[in-house]
């Protein structure tokens, strides 16, 4: 695999527009792609890990789940944003963020951006709008 991969729900609109915004505004050379449409198996991730939370796939093999992969994004992104992705990895602030995280994706529906479809597991979401493609 060429290239660091960051992979989001995009059947999730709060997650779409998050990845919208790190495409605008977050200089990683990552590829931010929903996992929908990524080969799960050439990236080395099962279908329960990327529903339960955002991933990163290293070019170098690493894998990380959640908050960790969103501080190795920002970490790839350099500069100013290297400070809060290696603050993220810091063990007191690790501790606050998971619970975040996991508080951010069950209410992800709730939040800006977010529609009722965001809080359904994807068996749900395969029964109302169809199977996914890429699994």
């Amino acid at each position: 695999m060429a290239g660091n991969t960051f992979v989001y729900d995009g059947d999730c609109s709060f997650c779409t527009s998050c990845a919208e915004f790190i495409e605008r505004r977050i200089p990683s050379r990552a590829r931010v792609i929903p996992w929908q449409f990524a080969d799960l198996d050439a990236l080395g991730l099962t279908l329960e890990q990327v529903e339960s939370a955002v991933q990163w796939v290293g070019e170098d093999g690493t894998v990380a789940a959640g908050p960790d992969a969103i501080a190795l994004l920002l970490r790839d992104a350099g500069r100013m944003w290297e400070v809060p992705g290696r603050a993220l990895q810091l063990k007191p602030v690790g501790w606050l963020t998971w619970p975040a995280y996991h508080w951010v994706a069950d209410h992800r529906h709730l939040l800006p951006g977010g529609t009722a479809a965001c809080s359904l597991p994807q068996a749900q979401r395969d029964k109302l709008y169809g199977p996914s493609t890429s699994r």
